[in-house]
């Protein structure tokens, strides 16, 4: 049985990505009851379903797959830009009902949220328990796809469990969620893959060039606000801090700090959580900043990122000093 998983790795990883294409479907074929911008909206939610569907099976047995799939991200990036895409109109409750649900549910609402966090997290150290396989020497593990699915699933049923809401609603409810997001929801995707690009064209020693040339011989204390603030700004850019940690670490860290008897592990450590303080910032970091404004549905969309700012700013210097303090 475990076997099973491992074999059909990559299959099982399509049905994850069938699931996610068929709720964009669902957004888009809801869309046609928009009033703004219904072809536009309509179109971006099909064909990005279409991607997560199809875009495995379009790149491995379609001979320019490649090119059919860059020509869509090309597309949805010009509805983005062009602002064709519009969350649409749904039914409002009225306060008597929010207030009849939240009685309803109470403190349970918080639960699925804390199964799917619990179980990803568990599911994810199966590896660690090294539990055998029978037809190989590897040991039993679920793929980041299987970990997020399996998890997302048992939150699903668990919520409806709770609340008990008609498939209608449910429906209704996912397709709003995934409107009011919008184009956001495409960003951690695509930042995650320039991040692969940007290590493969050499980007961190271009950057690793440039802090050389800036830095000089102005000392350790140069170099390590050079790291910090590095990081920050790339992942500013990035909207990820996994994709500039490499960039900057291999630019950054490594010739200017590493060389010089820093130790790896600190200056690992604090250049990913530097990162985090970029993160706080952008808007690039579309799942922590513009996410939560548009399902808050708050008047300013930058508001998360106002309210984090003064942390941010102020961890940045806790960063630069730690690193002086502990990595040396």
């Amino acid at each position: 049985m475990l076997d099973f998983f491992v074999d059909n790795k990559i299959a099982l990883d399509e049905i994850a990505y069938i699931l996610c294409g068929i709720i964009c479907i669902m957004t888009g074929i809801r869309a046609r009851l928009n009033k703004e911008a219904k072809i536009g909206t309509m179109i971006f939610w099909i064909l990005l379903g279409i991607l997560f569907a199809g875009g495995g099976f379009l790149v491995r047995h379609v001979e320019s797959g490649g090119i059919i799939v860059g020509v869509i991200l090309l597309l949805l990036g010009v509805l983005s830009i062009a602002n064709q895409i519009k969350p649409g109109e749904f039914k409002e409750l009225t306060e008597e009902e929010r207030e009849k649900n939240a009685e309803k549910v109470g403190g349970k609402i918080f639960i699925p949220a804390l199964v799917m966090g619990i179980s990803a997290m568990l599911l994810s150290q199966l590896k660690s328990f090294k539990i055998p396989l029978k037809n190989s020497d590897a040991v039993f593990s679920l793929s980041a796809a299987q970990v997020l699915t399996i998890s997302s699933l048992l939150a699903l049923i668990i919520a409806i469990i709770i609340a008990k809401p008609k498939a209608k609603e449910t429906a209704e409810d996912t397709t709003k969620m995934l409107m009011q997001v919008g184009s956001s929801s495409l960003l951690p995707q695509l930042l995650g893959g320039l991040g692969v690009i940007f290590a493969s064209a050499g980007v961190g020693k271009l950057i690793g060039s440039l802090a050389s040339g800036i830095v000089g011989d102005a000392g350790v204390f140069a170099a390590a606000v050079a790291y910090i603030v590095g990081m920050v700004i790339f992942t500013m850019i990035m909207g990820n801090a996994f994709a500039a940690f490499t960039v900057i670490t291999l630019g950054i860290g490594v010739p200017l700090l590493m060389a010089k008897g820093a130790n790896p592990a600190i200056v690992a450590s604090l250049g990913m959580t530097a990162g985090y303080c970029g993160t706080l910032m952008t808007p690039m970091a579309a799942n922590f900043n513009i996410v939560p404004a548009a399902i808050l549905e708050m008047k300013d969309k930058n508001g998360v990122i106002k309210a984090q700012l003064p942390v941010a700013l102020a961890l940045i210097v806790v960063h630069v000093v730690l690193l002086m303090i502990l990595a040396f």
